[in-house]
């Protein structure tokens, strides 16, 4: 080696500036998982699957061999909760429309509803709560059927609950003229708090009357 050149490699930082180096491919991996699982919770709107929480947290893959990385989301979650209610905070991570989401608990709902106000706008209307409700315990379901139950003309209730997200349309029905089947969205389940359709008020028993 040239002199010249070992002057040159000498004068080399011995770590490079942080702008310089690869970027981590888990980044805040020396924090633990329940700081973690909380940081992305706090920081989004809508739920997060386990599978989504165990890709963004670097804990490797979701699949049917090594239910490990679910596992580890479940008990930070469970830890986080615990200390949630043992320090009497006022939320808690919620499982909702298939995802989990930090939530303020209920009995602040009020206090809530009074700092931000009622928003009288984004509310539905009877007309349109009822056929969403039509459609979340008979679906999927046709057009035609809802038409039947509500005795009125749906169209422009059903285009509206299609603007909101809360309805879409899953399928064609095996009947003349392939007519449309429409059923509700995770939107539906997150605006009304509700993990699962199975969750849906007595559910069973409105979906077969007879059993």
């Amino acid at each position: 080696m040239e002199p010249q050149e070992a002057a040159e490699q000498s004068e080399l930082p011995a770590e490079l500036p942080a702008f310089m180096k690869a970027p981590d491919e888990t980044p805040c991996a020396d924090q633990s998982i329940e700081s973690r699982v909380e940081a992305v919770l706090l920081s989004m709107s809508r739920p997060l699957s386990e599978s989504k929480l165990v890709d963004m947290l670097g804990l490797g893959s979701v699949n049917a061999k090594d239910k490990m990385p679910v596992t580890m989301v479940k008990q930070a979650i469970d830890h986080l909760n615990s200390e949630y209610a043992q320090s009497g905070r006022s939320f808690r991570i919620e499982r909702l429309a298939g995802g989990w989401q930090l939530l303020t608990l209920s009995k602040f709902g009020p206090l809530l509803t009074r700092v931000h106000g009622a928003k009288a706008q984004g509310r539905l209307t009877p007309a349109a709560l009822d056929t969403l409700a039509i459609i979340a315990y008979r679906q999927p379901t046709l057009r035609s059927e809802l038409e039947a139950v509500r005795g009125v003309a749906c169209g422009d209730v059903l285009r509206g609950l299609m603007e909101r997200r809360l309805v879409r349309i899953t399928g064609r029905a095996e009947e003349l003229g392939r007519p449309m089947l429409y059923g509700t969205t995770s939107e539906f389940l997150r605006v009304f708090g509700i993990s699962r359709l199975e969750d849906l008020p007595q559910a069973r028993e409105l979906r077969n009357p007879a059993g």
